[in-house]
């Protein structure tokens, strides 16, 4: 049976960058999409005396005066799916990669936010269908949501002993540029290889090269098949660039509604508030602090809020958000990083000293915090960690306060050597995530005192081989440590026999590992 369409049919009067100011059409919604041409589309964003004012997505350089403007009355929404797994979009989820069309078709049910269009009989309740999803889509009531209480493992030892992040959680990544912010992203990325875990890495306004390096990284480690990349570049029109964080956030919320859980990267949230800061001068929208319009404290919250863990009656799905800001020179009270500071569940902050005297990751963690707390973690890793975030802010204390002092007590030189060794335990290569069960026996032999005894050079030695060494001649501990993560009396002694084994091969001898109490 053949449809009709109803179409709204307007033009355009005015152009200033990727702004449009367009009449006769009387019938609009904010956040509504309009065509315009076959390669140009809007999302209209405000009303002025008869008229409608939108953004400009696409090729707007082939937009004139007198064009005709396309209205459906219907809320913008995007195809959604399991094609676009490995793939990279932009801001309206079209293919940027070359590689053909994506393909959108599944089976199941559909929910109450989808449009549905069946070939056939429309009766057929198992027949294909097309998933759409609106872009502005309300966040999950609370009836909705369980408190989080599973674990989102990073893989970086500092992050999952000190700072535990939980599936549904809203960590803010903050601290100036060129300190790690991105890495930390992409390391739990990696982390989540054969997790189940769907990744969503949104690009807003970085160059060209910064993300194809992070695209070449995930392929290079087989992370890309797992991850969705949507990207607006820094040379994209402000319009893409304020809308592509949106986008990433509802192709998440496809899989979060079917039961998988999901994890997002914003890299970074600053410049998506630049772009529409310059979005909103356009339409002539009076700033306020910091020059930033008041409403962008809104969108952004209104973007948090989507994360979130759903209760098993929803089908128990989570979605994870990592957003990113920068701070100028460490100052934390900027409007943005204030704003966000308020409005996510923590946030790990990145040290520009600490990066600069080579303590990578460089989180500091007397500022970093997760609200969640150590309700996520494992009980092994609960025991083994929980003093030791207490216990490196007091040597960054004392540190400061005997630097200039010729000569200490016997008890402080032994907390400095505490201290350093501390230091050199949180110290990870780039890229090279821990498991679960490989982050228990570090935290274990730094209990033990066992890195106690080593010097720097060996301490990298060990950190580097003992996982090794486990899984080849002790695999059961492995296993074991791997299944139940928590240290019985039986697997303490084995883990200690692991330890000795190791060091006997190097040929050194390590005595009296007496529990720290």
């Amino acid at each position: 049976m053949q449809t009709i369409q109803i179409q709204e049919v307007g033009k355009i009067k005015e152009i200033k960058k990727s702004i449009a100011k367009i009449t006769g059409l009387s019938r609009c919604l904010i956040g509504q999409l309009v065509r315009i041409g076959e390669h140009v589309q809007g999302i209209v964003v405000g009303f002025v005396r008869g008229e409608i004012i939108a953004f400009l997505l696409g090729k707007i350089e082939e937009v004139r005066v007198g064009d005709r403007v396309y209205s459906n009355i219907e809320p913008f929404k995007i195809p959604a799916g399991e094609g676009f797994l490995g793939r990279i979009v932009d801001a309206l989820a079209e293919p940027m990669d070359g590689k053909g069309i994506i393909e959108t078709r599944d089976e199941g049910r559909e929910t109450r936010d989808e449009i549905v269009h069946r070939p056939g009989d429309r009766s057929e309740r198992s027949s294909v269908i097309h998933r759409r999803y609106p872009v502005f889509r309300r966040a999950p009531g609370v009836l909705q949501r369980v408190p989080i209480h599973r674990p989102l493992e990073t893989g970086i030892l500092t992050i999952d002993a000190t700072v535990p992040i939980g599936r549904g959680q809203r960590e803010l990544i903050v601290g100036d540029r060129m300190t790690g912010k991105t890495s930390i992203c992409t390391n739990t990325i990696l982390n989540q290889k054969g997790r189940g875990v769907v990744c969503i890495y949104c690009c807003i306004g970085r160059t060209y090269a910064s993300l194809y390096k992070i695209v070449e990284l995930l392929k290079e480690k087989g992370a890309l098949e797992y991850t969705i990349v949507v990207a607006a570049y820094a040379a994209s029109p402000g319009g893409e660039q304020y809308l592509v964080p949106y986008t990433a956030c509802t192709l998440g919320e496809y899989f979060m509604d079917r039961g998988r859980d999901v994890f997002v990267v914003f890299d970074d949230l600053t410049k998506h508030a630049w772009a529409y800061r310059q979005l909103s001068l356009l339409l002539e929208r009076p700033p306020g602090r910091d020059a930033y319009p008041g409403d962008i404290f809104y969108l952004h919250s209104q973007l948090m809020e989507r994360a979130g863990q759903y209760s098993p009656e929803f089908g128990g799905g989570s979605m994870t958000f990592f957003p990113i800001v920068d701070t100028l020179q460490g100052d934390v009270t900027g409007y943005i990083p204030s704003n966000l500071v308020s409005m996510t569940d923590g946030q790990i902050y990145m040290n520009t000293a600490l990066f600069n005297s080579g303590f990578r990751p460089a989180i500091d963690l007397g500022l970093s915090v997760s609200r969640i707390g150590n309700k996520v973690q494992s009980p092994a890793m609960r025991e083994l960690s929980g003093m030791l975030r207490l216990e490196y802010v007091r040597y960054k204390e004392l540190l400061k306060i005997t630097r200039f002092k010729t000569s200490v007590s016997e008890q402080v030189t032994k907390q400095l050597k505490d201290g350093e060794v501390l230091t050199q335990f949180f110290t990870q290569m780039n890229n090279e995530p821990y498991t679960a069960e490989e982050e228990i026996v570090l935290l274990y032999a730094l209990r033990r005192k066992v890195l106690s005894v080593l010097s720097t050079g060996e301490i990298d030695y060990f950190k580097k081989n003992i996982h090794g060494f486990i899984g080849e001649r002790f695999p059961a501990v492995a296993h074991r440590l791997a299944e139940k993560r928590e240290l019985t009396g039986d697997l303490r002694r084995e883990i200690d026999e692991c330890f000795v084994e190791f060091f006997k091969e190097k040929g050194m001898e390590i005595s009296g590992m007496e529990m720290e109490r």
